[in-house]
């Protein structure tokens, strides 16, 4: 066992060496699938260049921009620090080298992935290792914590579901699960690990960034039941071929979203803060888009066009809940890491910019409304097939990504 950090504060290189590599996989990602993209237009979903953009945007940029939010947010949010920095550190670059070898080998040879996935695994094993010691630590599990744990076994299965593929596709073993096993990697990826842990920590955030005070919080036990029974539910389907079951599990994913959606709102109206910051703005935006990608997957279920729309609502789910959130949060956190690290400790003694100007918020608006269409004209050149409509919206998404990386980059010259 590593001695445990006795430090009161995340040493600030930790997050920000996530956040960093998180960046620069988000922009690859979207080259990658801007100068690949055309096949998807096509329905041509599983190929090699399409994995690796997925799992370069997946893994590379959200889940360790998600793993470096964390190594800050845990210690706010249950007031026990970082079981030990120095494995942190340890754990970034073996899943970093993990997922940057993962995510070529998928482009170039993904028969060759298993040796890198496993690398993948194992920094991502450590990482599972580091919050549960963290968590440990707490004096009193609240419904944050089951938030945050549930979101780690879930992480924990979609990976351990994407090495299984891995070695489904390299031995030809198992391969008549394949299906399964692809459909339950994506439930637990992107319903499970991404989308508990964003409604855990927004209930951390939401009220810290709008300043809200005397709201219930008896909605987000029905929240986490409703949403980790649908998932529950949804999984089983897949290995029984039950459709009933899985109409029966996409209803308990709408309404666990739809109470957190409606549980939200109410800690809105409780804020002191008039007007909200434009960043945090949009983090609501993203909420009310996953909400309606929800239901527009519900629905999709009584249809004979679920099969074909499957993947641009995915996509959409990726980028108009999954992404916008982190990067709306990003435009809070990264600034606030940054002015506590540089400036926490000179005021009252030297002139100190504020939080505000940290970051350059006129740009957010048009950049972030700009990124919304632009993952709409993306979506309706999947649904109809229209090369134009993706190449133009992927190109813009593109740029857009590069100014955002710049921009968030650009707190530390503050």
């Amino acid at each position: 066992m590593l001695p445990q950090n006795m430090g009161s504060e995340t040493n600030i290189k930790l997050p920000f060496s996530f956040v960093f590599f998180s960046l620069i996989a988000l922009v690859l990602s979207q080259i990658l699938l801007l100068l690949k993209g055309n096949l998807m237009v096509d329905g041509s979903f599983r190929i090699p260049a399409i994995w690796s953009s997925a799992h370069l945007l997946v893994l590379g940029w959200a889940l360790m921009a998600a793993m470096g939010a964390m190594y800050q947010l845990v210690p706010v949010a249950f007031l026990t620090n970082i079981w030990n920095e120095k494995f942190g550190f340890v754990q970034f670059l073996i899943t970093a080298a993990g997922i940057a070898t993962f995510s070529g080998m998928l482009y170039w040879s993904p028969q060759r992935a298993l040796i890198p996935g496993i690398l993948t695994l194992l920094g991502i094993l450590m990482f599972l290792f580091q919050m549960f010691m963290t968590l440990k630590r707490q004096a009193k599990p609240t419904i944050l914590t089951a938030f945050v744990g549930s979101a780690l076994v879930c992480l924990f299965i979609t990976i351990f579901m994407g090495i299984t593929l891995i070695y489904c596709l390299k031995t030809g073993i198992g391969i008549e699960y394949y299906q399964v096993i692809f459909k339950t990697h994506l439930l637990f990826g992107l319903t499970g690990w991404f989308t508990l842990l964003i409604f855990g920590f927004s209930y951390k955030m939401v009220p810290m960034f709008s300043l809200s005070h005397g709201f219930p919080m008896v909605h987000a036990r029905y929240v986490y039941g409703m949403y980790v029974s649908g998932l529950i539910i949804t999984m089983i389907s897949f290995s029984t071929n039950n459709h009933v079951l899985l109409k029966m599990g996409f209803f308990l994913l709408l309404a666990g979203f739809s109470v957190f959606s409606w549980h939200i709102k109410i800690v809105i109206k409780k804020r002191l803060k008039k007007k909200l910051d434009k960043p945090f703005t949009f983090a609501l935006v993203a909420i009310g888009f996953g909400n309606a990608i929800h239901f527009a997957a519900f629905i999709l279920l009584w249809t004979s066009s679920s099969s074909t729309l499957a993947a641009p609502l995915i996509y959409s789910y990726i980028l108009l809940w999954i992404v916008l959130s982190i990067v709306s949060y990003l435009y809070k956190i990264v600034p606030f890491l940054w002015w506590t690290y540089k400036y926490s400790k000179k005021i009252g003694k030297s002139k100190v910019p504020s939080l505000k100007e940290m970051m350059n918020e006129r740009i957010v608006v048009p950049v972030f409304s700009l990124f919304i269409a632009a993952v709409l004209i993306v979506f309706c050149g999947l649904i109809f097939k229209i090369a134009i409509l993706f190449n133009t919206g992927q190109f813009i998404l593109s740029i857009l990504f590069i100014i955002i990386a710049l921009s968030i980059l650009s707190v530390l010259k503050k």
